[in-house]
Parts: C-alpha cells; sequence; structure tokens
C-alpha cells in the first residue's frame, strides 16, 4: 500500500520540526497510542491499540530514523506486531518546505501487513490507513497551530454569519404545528 499526501501548518518550519521529533505531541496525535518514548537519534517504541475491520489489536512497534535533514526532512522505518492479529511494517519520507502561509509537510508512505490484517483485503486496510493519516496530521495541525478562534472556526464550517449573530431561537414541534 502506497499513500501520499501534503498539508500545510501554519508554523515557522522550525516549529513544525521540533513537533515532528517530539515524542508526547506524537503520541498525543497518533490514534490510540498508548505509550511513546525515545528519540529521533535512538528511534522511538510505542504502543497503539487500533481496531481495524473485526479485528482489534495492540501493536508494540519501533521506528528508526534516516537521512536526517535537520528542518527539512527524514525517512522513517519500522515495523509493530500485534499478536494473533499480525504485523504492520513500512516506512514513509516526510519533507518540510516553506509555504504560503507556514510550512508544507509532505509524506510518501509504503506499508506492509500480515496475518489476519492481510486477510481484511486491500480496501479496507487502505481505507483505514487513509483515515488513520488524515487523523494524525489533523490532530498535528492542531497541536502545532493550537486551537482555532472561535469565529475562525464557525467561518472554516462555512458559517460567517454566526460568528457574528445571535443564535436563532427554536421552536419546538408542537410551536411549529400552532404558529
Amino acid at each position: 500500500m502506497n499513500l501520499s499526501g501534503s498539508r500545510v501548518i501554519a508554523a515557522d518550519r522550525q516549529t513544525v520540526w521540533a513537533a515532528l521529533n517530539d515524542p508526547e505531541v506524537l503520541k498525543a496525535c497518533i490514534p490510540g497510542c498508548q505509550e511513546m518514548n525515545g528519540s529521533v537519534e535512538e528511534g522511538y517504541e510505542a504502543v497503539v491499540t487500533q481496531k481495524v475491520g473485526p479485528v482489534k489489536a495492540t501493536f508494540k512497534g519501533a521506528v528508526e530514523f534516516s537521512d536526517v535533514v535537520e528542518n527539512e526532512g527524514y525517512v522513517i522505518s519500522g515495523e509493530g506486531k500485534g499478536g494473533a492479529a499480525g504485523f504492520a511494517k513500512g516506512g514513509a519520507k516526510v519533507n518540510l518546505s516553506d509555504a504560503e502561509g507556514g510550512t508544507e509537510l509532505a509524506y510518501d508512505v509504503e506499508a506492509k501487513v500480515g496475518g489476519k490484517l492481510a486477510q481484511l483485503g486491500s480496501r479496507i486496510i487502505d481505507g483505514f490507513a487513509k483515515k488513520m493519516a488524515d487523523q494524525f496530521f489533523e490532530n498535528f495541525q492542531a497541536q502545532v497551530e493550537g486551537p482555532p478562534e472561535p469565529a475562525e472556526a464557525a467561518a472554516e464550517a462555512g458559517d460567517t454569519q454566526a460568528a457574528d449573530a445571535e443564535p436563532a431561537k427554536k421552536k419546538g414541534w408542537i410551536r411549529r404545528l400552532i404558529d
């Protein structure tokens, strides 16, 4: 399975780089992560619990980093074992570059699964992997940028008037029948 994408984060490259290398930030961003420790130099060890289709497992894994270029990117490779559920292994190339409004974080991921997970089929696995990547990067962006202001959140949701106007009074279903 291959997955690639990018996201612009409203922060300078040094801030994004520091967050990418902070185990506490990564733990908060990885869905289902229970433990995360280590460093880029030594690698990380993690414990993640996830449910993929009917298979729920706790994966224990290790991640190593290579081709590290400070404030620009690195290559991640790792493997996680989930007991009877199977295993997942793969790698990712992560690049940072300056972009309008912040830093662009681009990634190319290649992963393989085995055991019961592989029996689920590529459609389920690929969909799950995309969902996990999207969740990770949404969480990461929120960690780096901080929570949006209420007016910004309403504008992003496409409700520009709700940010400025008072909330409309709602009528109950009985009141609507009478009026």
